[in-house]
């Protein structure tokens, strides 16, 4: 009887793809079924039925798309490489490579251990992007899969039920919106709400249960009055009234802090027309209709959404005191709203909009491949692309006009790297609407970007705290891992031949033999990752110097050891040049600068700190002897250093101002300022300071002692 069931179903899908496809075709979509049912004989589903029935479904949701027939004999065979004995190669020889590299890209990657769920659905996630990039079909396939998943969730456990529908609301539910493809979108989102949260979901489906049957009868009146209103003025329409989705009344709940009750009155129509002009002479007559709500206009077919998305959208104040939300576009547009890139294989003439909606996909795919590249890790890559996937955009202008779509809340470092990875690692400033702007403003729709760079700059670690994009987060981290990378292998070196200079060594004299044996001791591949370990202070360059000399040809150990003990034989004290940002900090306990006697600590992941020998923190260090570093400050060093000032004022107007302009006539930049009142007549000023060293710093004492209001200016050290 189940066999009879899945015949009837087979044979119905087939009646549905001959509307579109050819009849050969309709002979493989067959032959794919009776394979892949061969190939999953005996498998059963948690709900009891044959596993054969899943791709069955899956390929339904696709025949109503219209997908071409080798997206419809993939799904059919989606899951045979990973849960059956069907190698890619069987499937290539029988259906074609096309079919085989989706069903390839489709496959999640069963035979490697992963040490967390978290890190298998990145991986597997990561590799079905790459698919992806290769061939869009792969996803369409996936949601239509994961689609069909979460309509037979409830035969699972309700731990693993929750686990699916959070990915899916977190995952694949905002890639089906960005690819456009608003069916599957809104079913995920649904379905994943009402298993995620199936108490809230109860609430709110029953409260709209019970005043649907008024809101009918309105929504009915309203649709009536603007169809009669079009009629009139000769402009053909369909008009279709709709409930909002409980899961966008949720969120908007959950993210305007609103109760139900200011939700549910939102009465959305969808006007459809036949052209463009159409669409704009409609939105004259709702206007002079309904009174339209001001700021509540979006153009968004003069400037369409990032997945190719187009319509107008406008709010009206309608009858009954109730706002409308109204969508007005055409046919074809309705048609790539609802199925987003697989528009391209519905219109196989390829309107505008179905290929817009395609570039603009693998645009975004392009994106997405280059913080592949740049993700330290398959965790780290997911998350990036959960950043990117934010539904909510800001549409501005480069200075030649062209438009850019960027996430809201994007910054000027943003707008840079959507632009160009070099653009971005460059800038140092921005003008928006040709005015000098920080680089961390967020940008707002209609605005001009037009971006300063400066030769030799590069990303600054503080970008990571404000910029929203998943490529401008995942460039500036990939930047900052090779830059300490560099910056602690040449330190590292530095540190170590110091060390071995001790025991009249270099590294160029060390026997091979001794190096391969103490980097296997540490399970070290090189010396690069040796000298890395010691430049961020995971290992003591003391520790391994005297490790590498052990057996060392020609070097009587014990005299060598005795020599180092003498004064006159300790090595040179390491140089700090200031140019070793990730790996060598200075504090703001003590702020040392160029000219003070200084001693370092190595901490492991951060390298060297450098404090004064005054500074209180150093006490605490006095029981680890063996983590001090034997520094001085090298020569001519070009970068400026932070210096905390107090100075005590005579609360004048404009005592301040007069202060910073002191400060800038000394060529000293104000990084932080804090102003305490002590009395009626007497106020302090805390700055922070940037200076080249403690020459530079006297000046800028010398000429702020000068300001008539100043009683006291002193250094602070604590």
């Amino acid at each position: 009887m189940l066999a009879d069931t899945e015949l009837a179903r087979v044979e119905d899908l087939c009646q549905r793809a001959r509307t579109y496809l050819e009849p050969e075709q309709i002979s493989e979509l067959r032959r794919a079924y009776d394979f892949g049912a061969e190939a999953h004989a005996g498998q059963l589903r948690k709900s009891g039925e044959p596993y054969i029935s899943h791709p069955l479904e899956v390929t339904f949701i696709l025949v109503d798309m219209h997908m071409d027939h080798e997206t419809l004999i993939a799904a059919l065979l989606h899951d045979v490489i990973e849960d059956t004995a069907i190698s890619k190669a069987r499937i290539s020889k029988e259906f074609g490579k096309e079919v085989a590299a989706i069903v390839d890209g489709l496959s999640k990657l069963t035979q490697i251990e992963f040490e967390s769920h978290a890190e298998a659905q990145a991986r597997n996630f990561q590799r079905m992007l790459m698919a992806m990039a290769a061939d869009l079909r792969v996803i369409l396939v996936k949601l239509a899969d994961r689609l069909h998943n979460m309509r037979t969730l409830s035969a699972l456990a309700p731990a693993k039920r929750r686990r699916i529908a959070r990915e899916t609301l977190e995952i694949y539910a905002p890639i089906a919106q960005r690819l456009g493809i608003n069916t599957i979108r809104l079913e995920l989102e649904e379905l994943g709400f009402a298993a995620l949260f199936p108490l809230r979901h109860r609430v709110i489906k029953k409260e709209i249960s019970r005043i649907r049957g008024n809101r009918k009868e309105i929504v009915d009146k309203i649709r009536d009055h603007i169809k009669r209103h079009l009629r009139q003025e000769r402009l053909p329409a369909q008009v279709v009234g709709r409930e909002k989705h409980l899961y966008s009344i949720y969120t908007k709940m959950r993210e305007k802090h609103l109760g139900f009750a200011d939700v549910h009155d939102v009465y959305a129509f969808r006007v459809i027309v036949d052209t463009v002009d159409t669409c704009y002479r409609t939105l004259g007559v709702l206007h002079s209709l309904y009174k339209p709500v001001p700021g509540h206009f979006k153009d968004y077919i003069a400037i369409p959404k990032a997945n190719g998305y187009q319509s107008l959208h406008t709010v009206l104040f309608g009858p009954y005191g109730v706002p409308l939300e109204v969508q007005i576009r055409t046919a074809e547009m309705d048609q790539v709203a609802e199925v987003g890139i697989a528009a391209h294989w519905l219109y196989k003439t390829g309107e505008s909009a179905a290929k817009s909606a395609q570039k603009r996909a693998r645009e975004w795919l392009r994106g997405i491949l280059e913080m592949q590249k740049q993700a330290g890790n398959s965790q780290e890559f997911l998350e990036n692309v959960k950043i990117d996937l934010f539904p909510d955009e800001v549409y501005v202008f480069t200075p030649k006009g062209e438009i850019l779509t960027l996430p809201r809340g994007a910054t000027a470092v943003d707008f840079a790297f959507a632009i160009h990875t070099d653009l971005g690692n460059n800038c140092v400033a921005c003008r928006i609407n040709r005015r000098l702007a920080p680089l961390r403003t967020a940008l707002e729709t209609g605005q001009t970007v037009e971006i300063v760079t400066a030769p030799g700059a590069r990303p600054n670690p503080s970008w990571l705290n404000f910029v929203v994009t998943g490529k401008a987060r995942a460039t500036v981290r990939h930047f900052l891992k090779n830059l300490q990378q560099d910056e602690a292998v040449a330190l590292g070196k530095r540190m170590l031949e110091r060390e071995l200079s001790g025991f009249d060594l270099s590294l160029e004299k060390l026997a091979p033999h001794r190096v391969e044996t103490v980097l296997a001791n540490l399970k070290l591949e090189n010396m690069e990752r040796l000298f890395t370990e010691i430049g961020l202070g995971n290992r003591l360059a003391p520790l391994v110097a005297r490790a590498l000399v052990q057996d060392q040809p020609e070097l009587d150990l014990s005299a060598k050891r005795r020599r180092r003990n003498e004064a006159t034989e300790s090595p040179a004290p390491l140089l700090i040049r200031g140019t070793e940002d990730m790996v060598v900090s200075f504090p703001k306990c003590c702020y040392p600068i160029p000219g003070d006697s200084i001693i370092g600590f190595m901490t492991a992941g951060r390298g060297i700190v450098v404090h004064q020998p005054t500074c209180p923190n150093v006490a605490e260090y006095r029981s680890a002897p063996d983590k001090w570093v034997d520094v001085q400050w090298a020569p001519n060093i070009e970068r400026d250093f932070s210096v905390e000032l107090m100075v005590d004022v005579i609360n004048r107007r404009g005592v301040l101002a007069t202060i910073a302009a002191a400060i800038a006539d000394a060529n000293g930049n104000i990084e932080e300022v804090e102003l305490s009142e002590r009395n009626a007549r007497n106020s302090s000023i805390r700055l922070v300071i940037a200076v080249h060293d403690r020459k530079h710093l006297a000046d800028v004492i010398r000429r702020t002692r000068r300001v008539k209001t100043v009683v006291r200016i002193v250094r602070r050290k604590t």
